[in-house]
């Protein structure tokens, strides 16, 4: 017994960080280099820029710009290690993570920093009939999916048939749908006339569906009106206090009544949390996040945090949660990686430390060409402006030089030239061993019938 307690007194913390994520990534980066392993675990063998997903489902940047091997960011580190693979269960009591090939992973201390997945708000069905925004397959398969209806509407004689390939439904009127709406409208007039002389630009239709009484709903009413005047003058229909009621491969019905013949259904109406946990396994907030208390910890769950997404974690002022973005989850990763680091060097347990406090650096949102919204504090930028201000911070929060060289290249070469050049459907056959590596294996353990992680 004493040799085992020395033994356990001189062992380095563990950590491990299920997630890899704007919050995952930001607590592993600020722990790296310290006296802790730490073990990162993802689905994906890459960190994705989700702010850009919708670039590429619209050709304008390859998969690789905005996707960043989590490899490499820890080539050099001595104590912090990636691993690939789904987390299909958790053991509280006995700190372990189960993987889906059947490894089971000890901890002392564990983050969660599992993301979010599409909410469909209780109907299964859209999920077959609708395309999401959330990794980057789904951002290919809607390219794929968007240059194939052009293609599909050339070879229709009817003109009723040829209209329903080329109208576009996007539900949720939040930055994912108001962007990819402006950036669809942009792509189809590149296109149409050049690639496509059988097709005429007047016979194409997007339409934005947005259940509140406006866009944009966590900006200023005034940045929502400002965005809905420019997608209106670029041609994409704005409903609001309209929901979508149902769709199918043909069609959709508009809670107004109307039924809309069309062949894509963008879906970014809304997520939920997704974590490897059962229900009953912690408390949850409205929207399925985890309940955690002022320092991030899950109640009743030793030495486990939640952060970014996963979590409900409370604003500084008032009983609001913190919103479902990046900057929150990357400030909640650093403010954890802080407590673990300090707790590690025996400065302080972590309920002697302060409480996190988030510090709000603006939201902001693209329109399209020269045109966003930003909101930094008491300030407000729209215009040219506001666009300039979103290409810099976005270029900013890009890993890698060579990311941020071919975004630029690609934003240059499509500001000045007014096309783009990534115009190819692409498609592939699975393979089976890249599927084995982050899906659960049949001889795994059955445990929680939960969402996997999502980076």
């Amino acid at each position: 017994m004493r040799e085992r307690e020395a033994e356990e007194a001189g062992r380095r913390l563990r950590v491990v960080i299920v997630g890899a994520g704007f919050g995952g990534l930001a607590c592993a980066r600020a722990l790296d280099g310290k006296p802790i392993d730490v073990l990162l675990v993802d689905r994906e063998n890459f960190h994705l820029f989700t702010p850009l997903l919708y670039q590429v489902a619209t050709a304008l940047l390859n998969p690789s710009d905005i996707a960043f091997p989590l490899r490499r960011v820890f080539r050099r580190s001595r104590n912090v290690r990636v691993r690939q693979g789904d987390v299909v269960g958790i053991e509280f009591e006995s700190k372990i993570v189960h993987l889906g090939d059947g490894a089971a992973l000890p901890y002392d201390r564990l983050v969660l920093a599992t993301g979010s997945a599409n909410a469909y708000f209780g109907n299964p069905g859209f999920a077959g009939h609708t395309i999401g925004m959330k990794r980057l397959g789904d951002a290919m398969r809607l390219r794929n999916h968007v240059l194939s209806c052009l293609e599909m509407a050339t070879r229709s004689p009817e003109p009723e048939q040829r209209r329903s390939w080329l109208t576009f439904v996007i539900a949720g009127g939040g930055p994912t749908g108001v962007e990819y709406a402006g950036a669809l409208g942009e792509l189809l007039r590149l296109v149409i006339g050049r690639d496509f002389p059988e097709l005429t630009l007047d016979a194409t239709r997007i339409v934005l569906v947005e259940g509140r009484d406006r866009l944009l709903g966590q900006f200023d009413a005034r940045l929502g009106a400002y965005a809905r005047r420019v997608l209106e003058r670029r041609g994409v229909e704005v409903r609001v206090s309209t929901l979508v009621v149902s769709a199918d491969e043909r069609s959709v019905q508009l809670s107004d009544g109307e039924l809309i013949a069309c062949r894509t259904v963008v879906w970014s109406a809304g997520v939920r949390s997704s974590d490897p946990l059962s229900e009953d396994a912690a408390d949850r907030a409205p929207g399925g996040r985890l309940v955690v208390d002022a320092r991030l910890r899950v109640p009743g769950a030793d030495g486990v945090f939640a952060i970014g997404d996963a979590a409900a974690a409370p604003e500084r002022l008032g009983g609001e949660v913190l919103p479902m973005l990046s900057p929150p989850a990357m400030q909640e990763g650093r403010y954890v990686a802080r407590l673990i680091a300090r707790e590690a060097r025996g400065h302080q347990r972590p309920g002697e430390s302060p409480p996190f406090r988030y510090v709000d650096k603006g939201i902001m949102a693209t329109i399209g060409r020269s045109s966003a919204v930003a909101q930094i504090g008491p300030f407000r930028f729209r215009g040219l402006v506001g666009w300039l201000a979103w290409l810099a911070v976005h270029i900013y929060y890009l890993l890698g030089v060579r990311n941020r060289a071919a975004v630029l290249a690609s934003w240059a070469w499509n500001y000045i030239r007014k096309d783009r050049t990534i115009r190819i459907i692409a498609r592939s056959e699975p393979d089976a061993v890249a599927e084995s590596v982050a899906r659960p294996s049949v001889e795994a353990p059955a445990r929680e019938a939960a969402p996997r992680p999502d980076p």
